[in-house]
């Protein structure tokens, strides 16, 4: 009789060992596999996110470029007609249309793609020459002045390069 208690024991151990063993191959993720995924997933969104940001610049600077491009053709065009480019531009009513001599020369005045405190495009003449100028933030922008120029010679991290077009 003895040998059956000692064997139905033996049984008992090792049902419970089956079942021990049956709990260690339920499949799951530790704790700490779980912050590791989530710190690299917070590693590649940061990445990502700076990424955004400098796509966003670059393309507000393009902007800028475009809205100097066509206040220069517009100058040109009054430029032909009265003989001469003028002293002075309606820049600071950017979204106003520049009516000049009765003639309508641009119908929306561009504006800067930042709202204040980003300056807004510049003209000043001098001896007949003309220059357009807008803040760039593109710090690599191959097109930037080598000297930035009033009035983006700031401290402002984020406006202080130049982009010239001038009539020469």
């Amino acid at each position: 009789m003895q040998l059956w208690g000692i064997e139905s024991k033996c049984k008992t151990m090792m049902l419970k060992s089956q079942i021990t063993n049956h709990k260690s191959q339920i499949w799951g993720f530790t704790l700490v596999e779980i912050i590791i995924v989530i710190a690299i997933i917070g590693i590649l969104t940061s990445f990502l996110v700076a990424n955004f940001t400098q796509i966003k610049r670059t393309a507000r600077d393009a902007q800028r470029k475009s809205d100097l491009r066509s206040i220069q053709a517009s100058l040109e065009i009054y430029r032909s007609d009265e003989g001469s480019y003028p002293s002075s531009l309606p820049l600071t009513g950017c979204g106003d249309p520049w009516v000049a001599v009765g003639v309508t020369y641009i119908q929306t005045m561009p504006c800067d793609p930042l709202s204040t405190p980003h300056p807004q495009y510049s003209y000043s003449l001098s001896s007949g020459n003309y220059a357009l100028v807008a803040c760039l933030e593109n710090t690599d922008d191959s097109q930037k002045d080598d000297l930035s120029i009033a009035p983006c010679d700031t401290t402002d991290p984020y406006s202080n390069r130049s982009f010239t077009l001038k009539n020469l």
